[in-house]
């Protein structure tokens, strides 16, 4: 029968428990966790120990305060650096990147160098470490550069460690680093995130300083990024095309149990998963990465992760390293980690939330409430330019965030919807509230409202109830970005969070430095901007529909889809912005336009054509033997000469002819919308836009009529493995 390897699979699955097994590639073995933590990183510790006082001094002053680096002090740095991964085994160095394929990309180079009489050297220069060469020609530039321009550069990010990436086989030395072309323009997601740290930085101290903090030099962003993500049997992996080409099933009928139950939300973790999440936190531990908690999440089958803060150059690295070590060790657990936004249709998504916070060089958390009226202040100020921030970027926040399989996920009642809005909970609500309005906020002192003074009460540790349904939600310390995808990069959105409170803090400093400075101007300049912008605040529930209709009275923007998104890169408020800030040039922003379109058009058209073949070649020959077995079963009974309901066996008949016709139908109309979007291929936005308007349609029609016969056609029948055999079979 057409679905023997489906059930096969399924048997296999249920009663084998796996028990190959699997080499332990971390060297770890029964040694304390505390003892192998981070010990595949060229980090402080080893810095300190392998390098001369007067350069490891000089290093910590280009990672901390941007020093440049002198190349003398690079060759110092690359000889310890090699001595040290080859003691861990490694034979070759890559400078790892991320190109705009929103994927990381390496070149291995070998440390042996043959020499002429015949042996060869182990050598790594500071050139080398500095500066690399891969061909750029075959990733994307939105137009920076012609295909036969090849020449593109990879640069040293002393600001984020090498790490070494372990194999059965061997070790590779892995150098974080920023990717440019010949002529020094931007062709990747982490330049534009390094830019923006030095934009943010520059402002915040220039506000502090116009509230007399002279002594802060330096201001950086943190980010904590939790990542959720899928498991599916490798076996039933392979057994779904669709699961292969776009990372979510294309097809799939509701299974008879789904998530109604709650009852897998911070569950017991099943046994094979937790043997897997173990060995990726050992990978992961060996590799610096602060992982500290882990749980079920709602939808079965589906996971969580979350690391402690870091730096926000080396947590995103950290996160775009964790996504690639969840796949590997997935594959040696026979798992496949799927981090599509939304692979399964009904359950929920998977989103990946960013934690993001600021702090100053003294130690200071500028978003945490104090208790000084000083302290306060910082706060108040800080809060401020970032609500004014999101009121006046919502289209580049939700720009930061688009993609076609994140479109699938927001607003579907389990993800803050396209709506860009700040939850700061009852009590900072209330407390701006007075403020606007000129009194004293409740558990205040009543001795006047002059910031500086008694203007905030003491404030809890948990100043609110975390709201799950915001997009953008003050949780204490620091807000959390829940509307990033699970399968993005975070490089974009922290880069552009950062330039758009950059900009916030500018406009307040130069408030101040206008007025007279005392605590009265200063309030008032408070009080006017946070009534400017309070349109923004929201604290109720953001899934339901009466926020839509509310947040369109405030005139907030609702862009519900990817090019609807990306219209906010083509905007010249928002091109002067990057430019004025030197984050990105008119021409690098446009470059960013132009991918993020294309990227989206070929997202859609891989899947339309997994769409085509899979209905044509699996789905269709399984419904026409569906009714060839119905047509034998009527024969055979009449033949037998046994009683029948003729109606209704004709009916079963019919019925099964005319879902096979509209299915056939829904292809063909699914290949004329696919050809006449393809015929817009010459121009990225209109390509992007037929995609949505014409494709994404048919494409629904076609999976609604192939999901109906799923429920009608012989199990025995059906190709595909189902939702409850991909999601409950473990």
């Amino acid at each position: 029968m057409m679905a023997t390897t489906r059930q096969d699979a399924v048997r296999t699955i249920a009663l084998d428990a796996l028990a190959e097994t699997r080499e332990d590639i971390s060297g770890m073995g029964g040694q304390a966790l505390s003892d192998g933590y981070g010990r595949l990183v060229f980090n402080d510790q080893v810095q300190r120990q392998r390098l001369p006082d007067p350069i490891y001094k000089a290093l910590r002053r280009t990672i901390d305060k941007s020093a440049k680096l002198d190349p003398e002090i690079a060759n110092e740095v690359a000889s310890a650096m090699k001595a040290w991964a080859i003691e861990h085994g490694a034979t070759h160095y890559t400078h790892w990147f991320q190109p705009m394929t929103g994927l990381t990309a390496e070149k291995h180079d070998s440390f042996l160098k043959p020499t002429e009489s015949g042996q060869a050297i182990l050598s790594f220069s500071g050139s080398e470490l500095s500066q690399g060469e891969p061909d750029a020609s075959s990733f994307p530039s939105g137009g920076l550069r012609a295909t036969f321009e090849a020449r593109g550069y990879t640069v040293w990010d002393p600001t984020s460690p090498a790490f070494i990436r372990k194999s059965a086989s061997g070790a590779t030395l892995c150098i974080p680093t920023a990717f440019c072309s010949w002529t020094g323009q931007a062709l990747d997601k982490k330049t534009p995130l390094l830019r923006s740290c030095e934009a943010m930085s520059s402002a915040a101290v220039r506000m502090l300083h116009a509230i007399g903090e002279n002594s802060v030099t330096r201001v950086s962003p943190t980010t904590g990024v939790e990542q959720e993500y899928f498991l599916v049997d490798r076996q039933f992996f392979h057994l779904r095309p669709d699961l292969m080409a776009s990372g979510r099933t294309l097809f799939g009928a509701a299974p008879y149990k789904g998530q109604e139950f709650d009852d897998h939300y911070f569950g017991s973790i099943a046994g094979r998963v937790l043997d897997f999440m173990r060995d990726l936190e050992k990978e992961l531990w060996l590799l610096g990465v602060p992982i500290q908690t882990r749980h079920n999440e709602v939808a079965p089958s589906q996971f969580e992760l979350a690391p402690q803060y870091s730096g926000i150059s080396v947590s995103i690295d950290q996160n775009m390293l964790t996504m690639s070590v969840l796949k590997d060790v997935a594959e040696r657990h026979g798992l496949v980690a799927l981090l599509h936004e939304k692979p399964y249709a009904g359950f929920n998504g998977s989103g990946k939330h960013m934690n993001w916070s600021i702090g100053d060089d003294l130690g200071n958390n500028l978003l945490s409430p104090g208790k000084t009226p000083h302290e306060n202040l910082k706060f108040m100020l800080t809060l401020t330019a970032i609500i004014r921030a999101v009121d006046m970027h919502q289209d580049l926040l939700r720009a930061s965030i688009a993609s076609a399989s994140n479109d699938h996920r927001l607003g579907a009642n389990e993800a803050p919807p396209a709506i860009i809005s700040i939850f700061v909970g009852d009590q900072l609500s209330s407390i701006i509230d007075a403020l606007i309005e000129g009194r004293a906020p409740e558990g205040a002192s009543k001795a006047g409202m002059q910031l500086g003074a008694d203007v905030l009460p003491t404030l809890r540790k948990d100043i609110s109830d975390r709201n799950r349904t915001s997009p953008f939600a003050f949780t204490g310390n620091k807000f959390e970005f829940r509307a990033v995808g699970s399968n993005q990069s975070v490089a974009y959105p922290a880069a552009f969070l950062n330039t758009i409170v950059a900009e916030s803090m500018e406009y307040i400093a130069s408030r101040i430095e206008e007025s007279t400075g005392d605590a009265a101007a200063i309030q008032q300049i408070v009080k006017e901007t946070l009534a400017s912008h309070r349109r923004i605040l929201f604290d109720g529930d953001n899934y339901s529909d009466e926020w839509v209709e509310e947040a369109a009275r405030r005139g907030l923007l609702n862009r519900r889809t990817t090019p609807e998104a990306l219209a906010a890169f083509d905007d010249d408020k928002n091109v002067k912005l990057f430019e004025q800030f030197g984050v990105l040039s008119p021409s690098e922003l446009e470059s960013r336009s132009l991918v993020s379109h294309e990227v989206y058009a070929s997202k859609v058209r891989v899947e339309a054509r997994a769409m085509m073949d899979m209905a044509a070649t699996m789905i269709a020959p399984a419904a026409l033997a569906h009714q060839r077995q119905l047509a034998d079963t009527l024969k055979g009974v009449r033949e037998l000469g046994l009683k029948v309901n003729d109606s209704e066996t004709v009916g079963a008949l019919e019925c099964a002819a005319e879902g096979t016709q509209r299915l056939h139908q829904a292809i063909q109309a699914l290949r004329e919308a696919f050809h006449a979007a393809e015929g817009e291929e010459g121009d990225e936005r209109k390509h992007a836009c037929a995609m949505l308007e014409r494709v994404i349609p048919a494409m629904e029609g076609l999976r609604e009529i192939a999901d109906g016969l799923e429920q009608v056609i012989d199990d025995d029948l059906w190709p595909l493995p189902k939702y409850r055999e991909l999601m409950f079979v473990r």
